[in-house]
């Protein structure tokens, strides 16, 4: 099953476990450092492949070593990159990500080549072939807040294809900004700060509920040990966390994003994708980095038994 993933593309240097951070030119020895694909289109698009899509993805990276890193372990997944921009003089999104004793962490970020996207960029018959499509992280790619391609989003579900969108920031002006997509996705599944943030809500439900009226069909805001959000039209539920050993929570709202899409495009209804999602999350969790402890789906789904 053909997806298409469009946003942002990240490579994301990881160190565990990371107690705090030495003054001066002390050195601290930690037990795993760890390059990889992440951010909310390129690390969804490798959890996407590893349960079981053929996966194509949009964008845009820099000219630097940082981009043939990145192009080369997204190829060595299986994610097709045969439409990811490189802009000539322009630096590769990273992440440093110092990972606490408990699965923590804060972020050193440089948003990079992911801020040009623009309409342009994406290869529209590509997108009009898929059977989904996820948005990640249209905060942070703001130039596709274009009436062209809420124009195409619109007839890409017509035809029949299933549009997911997540978010990456937690800034309130681009998050406020990405509403404007609403109208023109499936299912949209921030976590509960952004989706209070987008909306002013006091909890994570009436955050919800906010985001529905603006015209998805669903709204699932990831809880983390908490679990997830389902709401819908008709109702309003959760969905509890599986239980795992928390090495690193980096990327599992991307995994549950692929989870979530996986579930249904193999005809799953709402609730029973996002369990497939919180499986998935759940794998990830267990390994240092945005892919670590996803395999394959059938080991995933066998999480849920």
């Amino acid at each position: 099953m053909t997806v298409v993933t469009v946003g942002v593309h990240i490579v994301d240097i990881l160190a565990r476990p990371v107690e705090h951070i030495p003054e001066g030119q002390d050195t601290v020895l930690v037990d795993q450092i760890r390059l990889t694909a992440a951010g909310a289109a390129a690390g969804t698009a490798v959890d996407l492949v590893k349960l079981g899509n053929d996966v194509i993805t949009m964008g845009a990276v820099g000219d630097d070593e940082l981009a043939d890193f990145l192009l080369m372990v997204l190829a060595k997944h299986g994610v097709d990159t045969s439409c990811l921009r490189r802009r000539t003089g322009e630096a590769t999104a990273a992440s440093i990500l110092p990972i606490r004793p408990d699965g923590g962490r804060p972020s050193f970020h440089v948003p990079g080549a992911n801020l040009s996207v623009v309409p342009a960029d994406l290869d529209a018959g590509v997108l009009r072939r898929a059977r989904g499509v996820h948005l990640g992280g249209m905060d942070v790619t703001f130039g596709l807040g274009d009436p062209g391609f809420f124009a195409l989003l619109d007839e890409i579900r017509a035809g029949g294809a299933v549009v997911t969108m997540d978010l990456l920031s937690e800034m309130p002006d681009l998050l406020g900004m990405a509403r404007a997509f609403l109208p023109h996705v499936d299912y949209v599944l921030p976590n509960e700060s952004q989706a209070r943030l987008m909306t002013g809500a006091a909890d994570a439900e009436e955050a919800a509920r906010a985001l529905l009226a603006d015209g998805p069909r669903g709204v699932l805001v990831t809880l983390g040990e908490e679990g997830s959000l389902v709401v819908t039209g008709d109702a309003a539920e959760r969905v509890p966390a599986l239980k795992t050993d928390v090495v690193d929570t980096t990327g599992c709202g991307d995994a549950y994003c692929a989870g979530f899409l996986t579930g249904l495009l193999h005809g799953e209804d709402v609730l029973a994708a996002a369990r497939w999602g919180t499986a998935a999350a759940a794998r990830v969790a267990t390994g240092l980095g945005s892919d670590a402890g996803l395999t394959d789906l059938d080991s995933t789904l066998r999480m849920l038994a």
